[in-house]
């Protein structure tokens, strides 16, 4: 059995991990803002042992109690699956909110990633949830994109520097899912195309197994996306963008 923390878990993709993980003996912690929906999460977990940690890791506080709860439990696995986006043209959203998106998305990740892989051992595992829209370009959502860019470069990094130590990390991609978080970064999940799309469940599948395999320094899930990410390496830049921008927010705009 070993001992496995996930943030973001009250539902969505981190849900539908701890779900899979969950049912093959392990102990599993969530991180989530909201208790009520980390109880219920908790509560659709097989097995026994499981506990739940009250946190908004785009508060400083909270990311500074996890940090401790991450050195005195000495999880096997970590799983920094929180963040946010927001969708709209870059100046007509406020900027306190894209900053605090930045400190979720990025400055969060990155402290919790610096104490957990301080403190870790040969076998435990770093999984950084990114986007494959950290692969690309998005008009729309350009403070996004450019967070989970971020979380790819970073990740792809700490792979090497840790991978003599017996210790994985992996930056996981997935493309667009069926979950609330369209919605609530004020889009529509409707925009994408429904090829591309997948379940929280396909993806959590998917980064399970490459965290059973721990072979890649990065993962993008869905056969479409990674079909997608090898075709954009073969475009321009400027043919990326454009193509990208008719996907995206701001499509109707000329």
């Amino acid at each position: 059995m070993k001992k496995i923390l996930i943030t973001g878990a009250s539902d969505g993709i981190g849900l539908a991990v701890a779900r899979i993980l969950a049912s093959k003996d392990n102990q599993i912690t969530l991180v989530a803002r909201r208790k009520d929906k980390l109880e219920k999460a908790l509560n659709q977990l097989p097995g026994e042992g499981h506990h739940l940690i009250e946190a908004d890791l785009s508060k400083k506080d909270s990311v500074d109690a996890l940090k401790e709860k991450i050195e005195t439990e000495k999880y096997d696995v970590f799983i920094n699956n929180a963040g946010v986006g927001m969708y709209g043209r870059f100046t007509d959203m406020p900027l306190h909110d894209q900053v605090s998106m930045m400190n979720l998305n990025i400055t969060a990740l990155t402290v919790l990633s610096y104490f957990y892989l301080s403190n870790s051992k040969k076998g435990d595992a770093l999984v950084n949830v990114a986007s494959n829209l950290g692969n690309t370009s998005y008009p729309g959502a350009a403070t996004y994109a450019a967070t989970k860019a971020f979380v790819i470069n970073f990740s792809e990094n700490l792979w090497w520097e840790y991978k003599s130590k017996g210790v994985y990390v992996v930056g996981v991609c997935p493309g667009a899912t069926y979950t609330a978080f369209h919605e609530v970064a004020g889009g529509d999940k409707d925009s994408f195309p429904k090829f591309v799309m997948q379940t929280p469940e396909q993806v959590a599948q998917e980064l399970v197994k490459a965290l059973e395999r721990r072979s890649k320094p990065k993962v993008v899930t869905g056969t479409m996306n990674r079909f997608m990410v090898f075709f954009q390496k073969m475009m321009s830049r400027k043919m990326v963008v454009n193509m990208m921008a008719g996907f995206g927010p701001l499509k109707d705009e000329k």
